[in-house]
């Protein structure tokens, strides 16, 4: 990313307290790194925003990151009317019939095995990669899980971030 300050993170650096809090609500569910991050407005390059990011996200504790974690929805069903999670799980909605009840089974497993959804950064994964990915994390320990979790979160947040301060329009 370059030291000039784009559109899109100009806007989120101007934004009420409340509405940048709104916004980052929108990227990851976690209260602490929501917080975090819009406490340390304004940034001066979408890297520095990435770079708090990362490290509001190493500092999340277990009960932060179950609350992130609720704000997914499992693969292969994003939440009805969220394009955000509609265009990251794209790949699962041509899946065949039979991969999306296996992601379903899977999904359900990982589910009673953890207690939290399995996530995955989903976008430019195919189906069977997650489907792959869900059948060998499951046999991971939960603090195993818990830090891969917290990678592909950091994942997730880069991509949408992006989006952010990318973004030309108003939010």
């Amino acid at each position: 990313m370059t030291s000039v300050q784009t559109p899109g993170l100009s806007r989120f650096n101007t934004l009420p307290a409340s509405e940048a809090q709104a916004t980052l609500h929108e990227v990851c569910a976690s209260s602490a790194w929501g917080s975090k991050l819009n406490a340390q407005r304004p940034y001066a390059t979408a890297e520095e925003l990435f770079l708090a990011s990362d490290s509001a996200l190493a500092e999340l504790t277990a009960g932060d990151l179950s609350e992130a974690m609720a704000g997914h929805p499992p693969i292969g069903r994003p939440k009805p009317g969220d394009p955000t999670s509609e265009r990251e799980q794209r790949s699962m909605a041509g899946a065949s019939e039979e991969l999306k009840a296996e992601m379903l089974e899977l999904n359900l497993a990982y589910q009673d095995k953890f207690g939290h959804v399995f996530l995955i950064c989903a976008t430019g994964a195919t189906g069977e990669y997650m489907r792959d990915a869900v059948k060998t994390r499951i046999g991971n320990s939960p603090e195993q899980e818990r830090e891969i979790v917290r990678t592909e979160l950091g994942k997730i947040n880069r991509i949408r971030l992006t989006r952010l301060v990318e973004s030309e329009e108003e939010n």
